[in-house]
């Protein structure tokens, strides 16, 4: 098959981890974590190797990724900022070209609306929906009670269940059974899924199923060591969350890594078996399977953890296409963000590509690059949260990544030639000239003094309104429908009616 061949329009199954740094799969390089199935949807498909996150936190970069545009454009500050309801995403435009949309599992949204479009949400988020975690430029250096902290990383390891487990237990089982009931249906409308887990997010815990898949002395330890956090942003970071006050032991650091690891693994048996549903359905062969993440992990690396930086480990989030009926397998090596994933749904679902957006977006497709041809090589990131109290700025642009805000020297890196980010060329005399149209282009194209403001004034707001909800008792929380009456053997109709159709196939 070819990549110009003819189909009817796709099912689209969007998985998406939480906080998975790509450096830590083998179709990404890596040479011990086990992610069998990963592994063969990358060699059958298309996988992005510089694909970014546009903002290194869960809720900004998931706004983002669902609207096509960037944080500033719709407030997407941090992790307790509403997703205004009158913005359209990628599920408002998939329902209006004809899919069913689905959501299960976690998006983070934030305010009273908890779809965005998706025509069905099959559980609850396994975060709040209010204002609550906010951060606070007017005090930057204090440290939040709600905020990451160095004992998900001390008390790593192995356990019987924690609340990730459950909940991507759940987001998948009832994933499973939604394909399975639109296979009994057997209608044509096309369906598009997002099933979207909390692995491997701190706190770093696995089952010991899998935390047995991987021996304590042949876990890696980071590359760089904490004096690599020389920047005073970095240095920010880790006295947030502590990492500054601890000074951590080799076996402590192998046990986080070691759980992390666990947790991929586990994702990896859970993305199998939405695949096994799919062929057992007969859905394979149109589904066009995406795999991602809304942001990486540091990991240990340079002393850091979590995410909110835009170094590699942090920025950077895995990217697979998989429809080889449709895109030849290959490897993209230009830069791209998750910003581009709403125009290029919307190209996955329409064949004329004449769809008109409502709204500007910053997005572009990646068609281009699933058909092999040129496309863009450019991501942007703006950080709006925790550990700065000034805009937070990233250019990557072919191999050339700078991080700038006004309140720290500029960061300028040549990916190409030093992938881990050691050598800051802002020091060097000849990149003077670079380092000026670098400056020159983010202060023109944005008005970081009115943007400090927008962002202080949400804040201040936030801080008011969270206190009346907790007051009143008000949660936005989704709260999924119940439908006992409608399930397994009701008087609806005959029993044996109802049993031969939850058989699948049909006899």
């Amino acid at each position: 098959m070819t990549d110009s061949q003819s189909y009817s329009k796709p099912n689209i199954l969007l998985i998406m981890a939480d906080q998975l740094a790509p450096q830590f799969l083998p179709c990404y390089g890596h040479p011990l974590v086990k992610a069998p199935t990963l592994q063969r949807l990358a060699e059958e498909g298309v996988v992005f190797d510089a694909a970014y996150t546009n903002s290194p936190l869960c809720a900004p970069s998931r706004f983002v990724m669902m609207s096509g545009r960037l944080p500033s454009q719709i407030g997407a500050w941090d992790n307790a900022a509403e997703f205004p309801a009158e913005i359209p995403t990628f599920a408002h435009y998939l329902e209006h070209l004809g899919y069913r949309t689905c959501l299960s599992g976690k998006m983070h949204f934030v305010g009273p609306d908890q779809l965005h479009g998706f025509g069905e949400r099959l559980t609850t988020d396994v975060y709040p929906a209010d204002f609550t975690w906010h951060p606070e430029w007017d005090e930057p250096d204090k440290r939040l009670d709600w905020f990451h902290n160095m004992e998900v990383v001390t008390k790593a390891g192995s356990c019987v269940r924690s609340m990730n487990l459950d909940y991507d237990d759940e987001a998948v089982f009832k994933a499973r059974r939604y394909l399975f009931d639109r296979a009994r249906e057997g209608t044509d409308e096309p369906f598009m899924l997002t099933v979207s887990l909390i692995q491997p997010h701190d706190p770093y815990l696995c089952r010991q199923r899998e935390w047995d898949l991987y021996a304590d002395e042949d876990i890696d330890l980071p590359r760089l060591p904490p004096s690599a956090a020389a920047d005073p942003y970095s240095q920010r970071l880790r006295h947030g969350y502590g990492a500054s006050d601890l000074d951590l032991d080799d076996n402590t650091i192998r046990n986080a890594r070691r759980a992390y690891y666990g947790s991929v693994s586990d994702i990896d048996n859970k993305v199998a078996g939405l695949l096994q549903v799919l062929e057992e359905s007969g859905f394979k062969d149109n589904t066009i399977v995406i795999f991602t993440s809304d942001h990486g992990d540091m990991l240990g690396e340079r002393g850091m953890w979590f995410k909110m930086s835009f170094l590699e480990h942090s920025a950077r989030v895995p990217l697979i296409i998989h429809a080889p009926g449709r895109y030849s397998p290959r490897r993209v090596g230009a830069a791209v963000s998750l910003v581009d994933l709403l125009p290029t749904l919307v190209d996955m679902a329409t064949d004329d590509r004449g769809v008109e957006y409502v709204t500007p977006i910053e997005g572009r497709s990646l068609s281009p690059h699933l058909a092999g041809d040129a496309g863009h090589n450019e991501a942007l990131g703006e950080y709006f949260a925790e550990g700065t109290d000034t805009p937070l700025f990233m250019l990557r642009r072919e191999s050339t990544k700078a991080i700038y805000s006004k309140k720290d020297p500029l960061q300028l890196f040549d990916l190409s030639n030093d992938p881990d980010e050691i050598n800051n060329l802002a020091q060097d005399p000849g990149q003077q000239s670079a380092i000026q149209a670098i400056e020159t282009e983010i202060t023109e194209r944005y008005d970081i003094k009115a943007l400090t403001e927008k962002v202080l004034e949400s804040q201040r707001r936030r801080a008011l309104l969270k206190t009346v909800m907790q007051r009143q008792s008000l949660a936005w929380d989704h709260e999924p429908p119940g439908r006992a009456s409608e399930s397994y053997i009701r008087n609806s109709l005959p029993a044996y009616e109802l049993l031969e159709r939850g058989r699948f196939p049909s006899a």
